[in-house]
């Protein structure tokens, strides 16, 4: 497709926390994402920047941007089957309002929701490695942290669930995934934190980031060169988890997740969370 993607305008009160456009924290990831926009430099080809507010009730969490989606339009799971099923899904419950176009400027408005992915890069063949995981979940953690309404959470996915577990500072053996399941996640209370922030000289400074820090420049998106402390934990507060197999084209073709599954879970979000 040669289709030059529509950038997204800049949001109100946007997500904080992104990681910078030529992040290079996973070497593996910004080597094919360079080989991307030599390939293919119509594409958004860079970490992809969480979509809603920060005053949002629930945040879906997925994988890794799809290569021919997020990666391409540069808005999560926009541009492939599992954001076709995704958008509907959310529609159909009062979490988004519009028409999903499988593009950035098709007028789709998230409805006190947010979507993020638990790596923000695209990866070889869709499969992260773990380091790779690693590396992105500071960036999770200070997402959710900034989101001080957050009330539930939607796993896409073993991984994202497990990335999720682990920003909230808790254990996997007491949150086990399965699809379906509901676990209740109370975070360790860190109001205010502490970060080594790498500047592009690579020069380390210590830098106080309350819990829900301002938006800054001039897109109001806080960008940073490094990701917060790997000790960082979602900031204290009590959310729903709720565990749903990947809304991929594999997982639908071979009857793991059926679009029934699928919308139960977002029922019992929506159950959950009352009327929007």
């Amino acid at each position: 497709m040669n289709e030059k993607p529509i950038v997204q305008a800049p949001r109100e009160r946007p997500l904080s926390h992104e990681p910078n456009l030529d992040c290079g924290f996973c070497p593996r990831l910004a080597v094919f994402r360079n080989s991307l926009r030599a390939t293919r430099p119509e594409w958004h080809n860079a970490p992809v920047p969480s979509f809603g507010a920060r005053d949002a009730h629930l945040l879906v969490v997925g994988l890794a941007p799809g290569l021919r989606g997020a990666n391409r339009t540069g808005r999560p799971f926009t541009g492939d089957f599992a954001g076709d099923l995704l958008y509907e899904t959310l529609i159909e419950f009062g979490f988004a309002t519009g028409t999903y176009g499988a593009r950035c400027d098709d007028g789709l408005r998230l409805v006190s929701g947010a979507i993020t992915n638990a790596v923000r890069c695209v990866p070889p063949q869709n499969k992260p490695a773990p380091s790779e995981i690693q590396n992105c979940r500071p960036f999770l953690a200070a997402t959710i942290a900034a989101m001080p309404r957050l009330r539930a959470i939607v796993a896409l996915g073993r991984v994202a669930h497990e990335s999720i577990v682990r920003a909230f500072g808790l254990r996997l053996a007491v949150f086990p995934f399965a699809h379906g399941a509901e676990h209740v996640l109370t975070a360790l209370d860190h109001q205010s934190k502490i970060m080594k922030v790498i500047d592009s000289k690579s020069s380390e400074r210590d830098a106080a980031v309350s819990t829900f820090p301002h938006p800054a420049r001039e897109a109001e998106v806080a960008v940073i060169s490094s990701p917060p402390s790997a000790k960082t934990h979602a900031s204290a507060r009590t959310v729903v988890l709720f565990d749903s197999y990947h809304c991929s084209r594999y997982n639908t073709n071979t009857g793991v997740l059926t679009k029934d599954m699928f919308r139960a879970v977002f029922a019992k979000v929506r159950e959950s969370l009352g009327s929007p």
